[in-house]
């Protein structure tokens, strides 16, 4: 595609949103961190972060994550970070329909015949309804319309309810008015975590007639109800057949070689149906063709794939040179498919 370019005045807009917000004490925890991890000096550290903040679009969590200590200019330019997928959600993103990805009950609906799964929303009134749902599923998840990073996500067993009018309440009144059916994943991803529903982030780009996928992060949980880093998980990159670049990792500074519940070694996952993930990741994108930007979290089950929600602010998901030993990163399929 022809370069489009994103633009000066957000990009200045976004700078001076961030100057105003500046932890100081952060920037020096995280250059702390990175001097200790690397064994660089850590003023130099300081000032490079700075510099590739205000300079290079480098997010101070980017800078860490995605070790650019040990990288030259040449391999930090090959990198996504969150400043630039920031423009980019800014830029392809329609702002009068963005309220469908930031309310999961109005997604669901939108977005309804490529959940497959049942799904109900809470009211005053509907307990009995509520009762019925959840003993036919057995165990349910319950969302609150807004949240991110796992919040607001909650796991429920029919077995476990003793007074539904109260169960029903609580519910109602603490914000959780999603109700879903529980996903049951690929054998392929339960040999990996059985006990947590292991979602696949695919960042994606629709030009009005095909998605284009610009990165895969597979994303593994500990057990809980979500895979997110806040209840303990961590992911690793996909490259473009759904192998594992490497082994797992998060923002804390965990590496995992092995899964740390089930013992199976990151490195050899590969996602299954890949071809009918691309091909569903196509579908979803023609729903809301005005948001072209967006991070679809997507479960591949024994049938095929599923949906779970789609972020019409992405994020950035990117390789890990110190885990992998790959040290280029996604950027130059992002510019290649959106043209900037």
């Amino acid at each position: 595609m022809p370069s489009q370019g994103l633009g000066l005045a957000p990009r200045l807009r976004y700078l001076a949103g961030r100057a105003r917000r500046i932890d100081v004490g952060s920037v020096f925890e995280r250059a702390k961190e990175t001097s200790a991890h690397h064994g660089k000096w850590m003023p130099a550290v300081v000032v490079d972060m700075l510099w590739s903040a205000g300079f290079k679009q480098v997010g101070f969590q980017d800078y860490v994550d995605y070790d650019f200590a040990i990288l030259n200019a040449a391999e930090r330019a090959t990198y996504m970070t969150h400043p630039v997928s920031n423009e980019l959600s800014q830029k392809y993103d329609h702002p009068d329909y963005r309220h469908i990805f930031q309310d999961k009950v109005e997604f669901d609906r939108v977005f309804s015949e490529h959940l497959h799964r049942e799904w109900m929303v809470v009211d005053a009134g509907n307990a009995s309804e509520l009762r019925a749902f959840t003993e036919r599923q057995g165990t349910i998840v319950t969302k609150e319309p807004v949240g991110q990073a796992g919040t607001g996500v909650h796991r429920y067993h029919a077995a476990e309810v003793d007074d539904w009018d109260a169960f029903h309440a609580g519910l109602f009144a603490r914000g959780e008015l999603l109700v879903e059916e529980v996903i049951v994943q690929h054998p392929d991803l339960a040999a990996v975590c059985p006990g947590t529903v292991n979602t696949t982030r695919v960042t994606a780009f629709f030009d009005g007639e095909r998605a284009h996928i610009l990165a895969m992060a597979q994303k593994f949980g500990r057990g809980a109800v979500s895979d997110q880093m806040t209840f303990g998980g961590f992911y690793t990159m996909l490259d473009e057949n759904g192998h594992a670049l490497g082994a797992g990792y998060d923002s804390h500074a965990h590496v995992h070689e092995t899964h740390p519940d089930s013992g199976f070694r990151i490195a050899d996952f590969r996602l299954p149906m890949m071809d009918e993930v691309r091909a569903f990741v196509d579908r979803v994108a023609r729903v809301v063709p005005q948001v072209q930007y967006v991070g679809w979290d997507i479960v591949v089950t024994p049938t095929g794939p599923v949906l779970v929600e789609g972020n019409w602010g992405a994020g950035v998901y990117e390789n890990k040179p110190s885990v992998t030993g790959i040290r280029t990163g996604n950027k130059p399929r992002y510019r290649e498919a959106i043209g900037f």
